[in-house]
């Protein structure tokens, strides 16, 4: 009896191990054969003829699907059965057979020609395998579950698909043709420094424009010093919470990052999509508490895009949405700062779609409006027309209204507001602590005390509120509800 021993692998411990090698062929100019006339194999027939293959199809003209004829112009097509003389003139040889008996024959003859083969759906007849493709040719991504499960590789791809901008295919072909010249001009640390650089800008999702490599050239020559190099800022919105609420731009600005100014109310998930090497710094500014002051914030901004950086200034929301992003990319502006907006999904947004509440329900409002539920000096804006608030026919959503809460209720009363108009408060929304109360406007201090002021709150009154609290909790009640919220991502 032979005894196994398992061998020892200290040397390889970091490669795990691999149920299949991925690797890719080169077919420009090449010719392979495609045995068969399914759609399956009209599929494989263009995905060789787009990597620059010459496909040559056998299969007699009677057999082709109607979906192969169409395309059959991208091919040389062969009215005639496939015969074991013809693999030795080919590269690669992909066969749609329908008996098992077919599909040994195929392989074997494909073998001992030396070419290698594969039969569609049949894994014991293969030696290569096509898997799913992410194309930004000339990046191409290939996924392989080595046929354990086709869907979750379509899934995978599709997560790759969101997060690669289609721009990245430019960039790509563009670093193929300045490679050379880059080389050949910069020493090895500008070098680095140029190509970090470069990949930030692929990953922004913008297409190079024609000074692009020239300044970024410049930029490498003037020193890897934070001296003479422009920086960018992006004020990102980054939702209500849930990170998958976030749109796949925001998720490019994170991961091209070079430092996030990070508000107090942006969840950990969502920083966790950033890359790992950008700094984090917190400028939260809390009713109540210890803060950052702007002009401190609009100065750090400033700052860093002067040293060069790539500053994502990463706010709950929408930047444009109470969130003094106004300020900002005027101050920036005024220092020739270029800074760019990504919108996110407002607070509000997140409640209603939470609720199930249409903010605009046709039956009970025909407007929306947000406000903030504070001045500036703690007490009710005065700026406010407080009797255009009062309109029952339109859903109004207070901002920064916890503490004002039993003041908001008061003045829009005074202003003609039925008291028995129905309201909801929202704490934490898009989280997985997220609580609500249904009640009634008079009722509204009574609801804060329930939900509490540690956390941010949205306020929203009018009849469309009415709309959801038979789908909602009951009336006067507080609830714990997990986090649902409408995602923009697309998720397998």
């Amino acid at each position: 009896m032979v005894a196994f021993v398992k061998p020892r692998n200290d040397r390889l411990e970091r490669i795990a191990p691999l149920t299949s090698l991925p690797v890719f062929f080169d077919l420009k100019g090449k010719s392979v054969l495609i045995a068969g006339g399914s759609d399956g194999a009209a599929w494989k027939a263009e995905l060789l003829a787009a990597a620059g293959a010459e496909v040559h199809v056998f299969c007699p003209a009677d057999e082709l699907s109607e979906g192969f004829r169409k395309q059959l112009d991208q091919f040389i097509h062969h009215d005639a059965f496939w015969q074991a003389a013809y693999f030795k003139s080919f590269a690669l040889a992909v066969g749609d057979c329908k008996t098992e008996e077919e599909a040994r024959c195929f392989h074997d003859h494909a073998v001992a020609a030396g070419v290698p083969v594969n039969v569609i759906d049949k894994p014991t007849f293969c030696q290569f395998k096509f898997g799913s493709i992410v194309n930004r040719s000339p990046v191409v991504i290939g996924i392989s579950t080595d046929g354990a499960a086709p869907i979750l590789g379509q899934a995978i791809r599709r997560r790759i698909e969101t997060l690669l901008p289609q721009s990245l295919k430019v960039w790509a072909q563009l670093a193929q043709a300045i490679r050379t010249h880059v080389t050949d001009t910069l020493t090895s640390v500008q070098r680095r420094h140029f190509w970090e650089r470069f990949v930030d800008r692929a990953f922004a999702g913008k297409e190079p424009e024609t000074d692009t490599v020239s300044n970024l050239i410049t930029d490498a020559d003037r020193t890897r010093t934070n001296a003479n190099r422009s920086g960018h800022v992006t004020l990102v919105g980054a939702g209500p919470g849930d990170a998958e609420l976030l749109t796949l731009k925001a998720v490019r600005a994170l991961q091209a990052a070079d430092v996030i100014l990070f508000d107090d109310l942006v969840s950990g998930e969502v920083l966790e999509l950033a890359r790992r090497e950008a700094k984090r710094m917190l400028v939260g500014k809390r009713g109540g508490r210890q803060s950052c002051r702007q002009e401190d914030i609009n100065a750090t901004m400033l700052a860093l895009a002067k040293a060069g950086k790539q500053v994502v200034r990463l706010k709950s929301g929408d930047p444009m949405i109470f969130g003094r992003a106004g300020e900002e990319i005027a101050h920036l502006r005024r220092e020739n700062i270029p800074v760019d907006v990504i919108p996110g999904i407002t607070a509000a947004s997140g409640m209603a779609s939470s609720l199930g509440m249409s903010l605009t329900h046709r039956d009970h409002a025909q407007s929306v409006r947000f406000i903030t539920g504070h001045s500036r000096h703690g007490g009710l804006p005065a700026d406010v027309d407080w009797a255009s608030v009062a309109d029952p026919h339109t859903t109004t959503v207070f901002y920064m209204g916890g503490r004002t809460a039993p003041l908001i209720a008061d003045r829009l009363i005074a202003e003609g507001l039925q008291p028995s108009t129905r309201s909801v408060i929202m704490a934490d929304v898009g989280r997985t602590t997220q609580r609500e109360w249904h009640g009634s406007l008079q009722n509204l201090a009574e609801g804060m005390e329930k939900i509490g002021y540690e956390n941010p709150v949205l306020i929203a009154v009018g009849g469309a509120v009415s709309a959801c609290v038979t789908v909602g909790a009951d009336a006067d009640s507080l609830a714990e509800t997990p986090a649902v919220a409408l995602s923009l991502v697309a998720v397998a």
